[in-house]
């Protein structure tokens, strides 16, 4: 928990102590999965493809200089890829939507089938079961583990294994409308927890544990105990029915293996060749849409133990007409380690943020109406995310198969303005004290941008143009008017300029990237927060496993880390707290946004005359308007968190007199919070108001 985070808790006296507990896998069941065979021959392909790939040492998208997220000579990379009777895909051709999620991830990440189930039959590829599944992970054994399971119409006979059971798909599928999706999320728990976990299932909330499991945990001999229980109730806890839904797994090894890349009994394991681009990536969240928040907080909290850490409150997270509430809860991990890699691949820290929806407009309103409730999206950790993602677009762009990214605006992260020109980037001014340039001459420089078409139509520079061609635009277009006072100035007028493609991350961040990083994020449309000293990155997937495009779906998120290096008082390094960068209040609102931006943008991409461009300029404006009051909220977040940590720590020093004193200085930030929240709802409220007036008028 960060310090920003810690402000936002409020448990109570957990009525369950906190277990054992880490993250294992995910479980995606699926219309088809095709044979180990295929994918091992599609695997093959990518190796082979690298094998011949050779940009001056530089296949895994890294420059000699050790700047990360340079992109790959995609065309060359593309005839090469062809030449191994493969087709490619242009962005205009490439759909989300009906597509093989485990050559998704075998192409757009470097991931592995690496295990199975049922034990392959070396004829055909495929197993006897009634059911088929694969296992994919990276090349690291504490890494990302996801199972995709598919009904095999050739399969006979029952499971050995309860959890590899047909009946698990047929029940999924039917609680969710038929569509495919997340159905299981499952832990591992240390040695004696899951008899322990049971009877406060049993006892406190009978009707969640799965039938097959009424009677007890299973026992698989020399392997592990598993235990399954339904995650939700279709309503209020112990008033309405279990929600036969997704599965919550509770998986207790009889011995930790490290060198096993799933402990789950009955996985097979299947021998993989990785190419040294794979990308790892680490389980960080999970995330649920649901019906009723509060009652799936209160049964983790009963029997995980599980706690709130951040709330996201009703009227904060809105665009248009739609509005969630959201919670954050988890368990409280004892891991502080001053290594960085330590930190990255840990799975103890759990944190399950749940949303609810508070209208009956917007993507989680959606998602519960089409699917039911459900796994929106599954976060993991990488280390280097610009790199993973310029190698996921370029991938996807070469091999034709892999991830779409959502849409941010470019607003998001700055455009040109004349004022910006006016003023530059740090306000500089002449020595007199007069800005950079009159209005006048901004305006006339702004209208030689716009006609030379360096000018998107929000007003964004073209993330290509170089700064000479800038310069040599102006240089012979610029009017003789303002020439002597552009003259005087150019280099810092040409730096505003060029700075204006990420002006907003600037102001957040400073010095501390390079150019080419910021472009790089830019280009590549990832999120950025700033907690205190941490920074967060983040990028969200389209949606997955759709069949369709206008299908609502879970997606994947993928996020960095930046945890600050502090000094302790005996100047020694302080350790990384679990989940430095909390979970970005700023991008939280962003993501809402940004998935009604993207709807709306899929919906009017061919039909723009209909009016309905005015909703994603809407939303934009919303998103714009919102940055500064969300980074007003953060700021309240980091300065009332860092106050409740110095009262603790004052506290336990017996230093009373100076902890009152920290106690003014969090009330005072608390009201800062409240009011800064309350501009917020207000915002909100405004945008709601315009967007059902654009509603109203088109039926």
């Amino acid at each position: 928990m960060t310090k920003s985070d810690a402000i936002n808790s409020t448990p109570k006296d957990p009525t369950a102590t906190a277990i054992d507990i880490r993250f294992s896998h995910i479980h995606l069941y699926v219309d088809r999965v095709s044979s180990i065979n295929e994918y091992k021959t599609f695997e093959a392909s990518i190796n082979t493809f690298y094998d011949r790939f050779d940009s001056d040492g530089n296949a895994d998208g890294t420059s000699s200089d050790g700047v990360h997220g340079r992109p790959l000579d995609v065309k060359r990379g593309q005839k090469i890829w062809e030449s191994l009777h493969f087709h490619t895909s242009t962005d205009a051709e490439f759909v989300s939507h009906g597509r093989d999620v485990v050559k998704q991830l075998i192409a757009g990440f470097g991931f592995r089938v690496t295990g199975c189930y049922p034990e392959v039959n070396a004829a055909d590829g495929t197993g006897g079961s009634g059911m088929n599944t694969v296992l994919i992970t990276s090349s690291d054994p504490e890494g990302i583990q996801i199972f995709v399971s598919s009904l095999n119409a050739n399969g006979e006979g029952d499971a050995e294994y309860l959890h590899f059971d047909t009946s698990n798909i047929t029940r999924f599928f039917n609680a969710h409308s038929g569509r495919q999706g997340i159905a299981v999320l499952a832990f591992e728990v240390g040695h004696g927890c899951l008899d322990e976990l049971y009877q406060r299932y049993f006892t406190l909330h009978p009707s969640l544990v799965v039938d097959g499991y009424k009677k007890g945990v299973k026992r698989y001999t020399n392997q592990a105990s598993v235990l399954e229980v339904f995650a939700y109730y279709k309503g209020e806890k112990n008033v309405s029915p279990s929600d036969e839904g997704t599965i919550l797994r509770f998986v207790e090894p009889v011995e930790v293996d490290t060198s096993k890349k799933c402990r789950l009994p009955g996985v097979a394991s299947v021998p993989a060749t990785f190419h040294s681009s794979c990308n790892h990536a680490y389980f960080d969240h999970w995330v649920s849409n649901v019906m009723s928040r509060n009652g799936f907080l209160e049964t983790l909290e009963e029997t995980l133990g599980f706690t709130p850490k951040v709330d996201f409150n009703a009227g904060v997270v809105a665009a248009g007409e739609a509005q969630i509430e959201s919670t954050v809860t988890g368990n409280s991990s004892s891991l502080i380690t001053s290594e960085k890699e330590t930190a990255l691949r840990d799975q103890s820290q759990i944190y399950l943020p749940i949303n609810n929806a508070l209208t009956r407009v917007g993507h989680v309103h959606g998602f519960l109406e089409e699917i039911g409730q459900g796994v929106q999206h599954v976060a993991s950790r990488v280390d280097d995310i610009v790199s993973f993602v310029q190698q996921a677009n370029d991938r996807r762009k070469i091999f034709g198969e892999g991830f779409t990214f959502l849409n941010i605006p470019r607003s998001y992260y700055g455009v040109l303005t004349k004022d910006l020109i006016v003023k530059g980037i740090h306000h500089d001014k002449e020595s007199s004290g007069k800005d950079l340039v009159s209005s006048e001459c901004a305006s006339a420089i702004f209208d030689v941008l716009a006609s030379e078409g360096v000018l998107q139509d929000d007003y964004s520079l073209d993330l290509n143009v170089p700064k000479d061609h800038i310069k040599s635009m102006l240089d012979s277009k610029l009017p003789s008017s303002c020439r002597e006072e552009y003259d005087k100035n150019q280099g810092s007028i040409l730096k505003a300029i060029m700075r204006s493609r990420y002006v907003n991350l600037y102001s957040l961040l400073r010095d501390h990237l390079s150019e080419k990083t910021y472009v790089a994020i830019v280009s590549n449309q990832i999120l950025v927060d700033v907690q205190g000293e941490d920074l967060l990155f983040q990028i969200f997937t389209s949606g997955i496993v759709k069949r369709k495009s206008s299908d609502e779906s879970p997606f994947l998120e993928f996020i960095q880390r930046v945890c600050s290096e502090c000094i302790g008082a005996d100047g020694c390094p302080k350790g990384i707290k679990s989940g430095c960068g909390g979970f970005g209040v700023r991008n939280f609102l962003t993501l809402f946004l940004s998935i009604e931006v993207t709807k709306a943008m899929t919906e009017v991409s061919s039909a723009k005359e209909r009016g309905d461009k005015v909703r994603v300029e809407l939303f934009t404006d919303q998103l714009n308007e919102s940055n500064p009051i969300l980074t007003e909220i953060s700021d309240a977040m980091t300065r009332e968190g860092i106050a409740k940590e110095n009262i603790v720590v004052l506290q336990l020093e017996g230093k009373e007199e100076e902890a009152e004193s920290w106690k003014l200085v969090m009330d005072q930030e608390g009201q800062a919070k409240a009011v800064a929240n309350e501009k917020l709802m207000k915002c909100n409220m405004k945008y709601q108001r315009l967007m059902k007036g654009i509603r109203e008028s088109q039926e």
